[in-house]
């Protein structure tokens, strides 16, 4: 028995600058009860258990109100904690434990 295996060009990716929301972007963050909820510029809120970010879990309330966003949005930062958020990972359903 034999195979036929018909080769076909491969085409070339042409390389594309990292996708980078225009609307979706990160305005304010408050926590409620064991929620994070962040506040999107286009009126959206994005709610996530804290659990499933273990370093907001264990600080203090004064350490999670100290946040900075970046990027123009696009991501949340707690310099003190030494974690890092993205809002495009927010909206994508992330799985935040594994990453």
């Amino acid at each position: 028995m034999s195979t036929l295996v018909e080769s076909r060009p491969v085409p070339k990716l042409r390389p594309r600058r990292a996708y980078r929301p225009t609307t979706a972007l990160a305005q304010s963050v408050e926590f409620r009860g064991e929620m994070m909820e962040v506040s999107l510029t286009d009126g959206r809120i994005i709610s996530v258990p804290v659990i499933w970010l273990p370093l907001l879990h264990e600080a203090t309330p004064k350490q999670r109100e100290r946040y900075e966003i970046g990027g123009g949005g696009v991501s949340i930062h707690w310099p003190e904690l030494d974690e890092d958020i993205s809002v495009a990972g927010l909206l994508a359903g992330a799985d935040l434990q594994s990453a």
